[in-house]
């Protein structure tokens, strides 16, 4: 009897049992970041990694619902509340923060966007302008708000759960429409048009920074202090960074 397909066989079914998934609910903004440095973590260890992207409040509802991942990819804020109520575990890392930025469509009249009143003077003349309900949206909200032009605009806004789905509408759009969102959304979409005008300006930009920590009811606590690690480490980093996470 010929064993050597037999031995062949038995390894490779050896080595498929000690393959594992980890699941990864992660904020939509680092989304270009966590891909390329899931898929290097997998080609590394073998291993698989399932990712979910939610906006912020979307991660506080499910985690609040007993929605249960291997990692949680989110802005302090959101980590905080997680720590607060033992669904996280410690041990998290900062895997960069992302600004926001201006999106525009193909062949749209282009916007100042150098000062902020650049860019009161842009939302003012603009025929709609597009932004989010996540975070990056509801702090350019209290921008508008501040600045005395929320009420002004309002009538002319879309909005949107997730920041892919406004890149989606400002690609779609016409007239003088101007999109805001994070920059990393906006470079998702440069391969199908969408131009970024350029991020906001120095003295109101604002940059979400994002942690990854294993969570406390995680079926695979190894592998997630593991993965957690290998994002902040030598060769996950640099793979956010070259996403436009800083």
């Amino acid at each position: 009897m010929n064993i050597r397909p037999l031995l062949l066989m038995a390894i490779l079914c050896a080595g498929t049992a000690q393959a594992a998934e980890l699941t990864v609910m992660s904020g939509g903004a680092v989304e270009p970041g966590i891909k390329a440095a899931a898929a290097a973590f997998e080609r590394q260890t073998g291993h698989k990694v399932t990712i979910t992207f939610q906006t912020t409040p979307q991660m506080l509802k499910r985690v609040a619902a007993g929605d249960t991942f291997d990692v949680v990819i989110a802005p302090p804020n959101a980590i905080k509340q997680f720590t607060e109520s033992g669904r996280v575990e410690a041990g998290g890392v900062d895997i960069g923060r992302v600004g926001s930025g201006v999106a525009i469509r193909p062949g749209a009249p282009r916007p100042a966007i150098a000062t902020v009143d650049d860019i009161k003077k842009a939302v003012l003349e603009a025929d709609s302008i597009v932004f989010n309900t996540a975070t990056t949206g509801l702090y350019f909200e209290n921008l508008l708000k501040t600045w005395g032009l929320f009420e002004k605009v309002q009538g002319k806004s879309a909005r949107y759960t997730t920041g892919a789905e406004v890149m989606k509408h400002v690609l779609q759009g016409k007239g003088r429409e101007v999109g805001f969102g994070p920059i990393t959304e906006i470079l998702l979409e440069k391969e199908r048009g969408l131009i970024l005008a350029g991020p906001f300006p120095p003295e109101i930009q604002n940059y979400t920074p994002y942690i990854a920590v294993p969570m406390s009811a995680g079926t695979q606590k190894a592998l997630a202090q593991e993965f957690v690690k290998f994002l902040g480490g030598p060769v996950g980093k640099p793979l956010f960074v070259a996403a436009g996470i800083e």
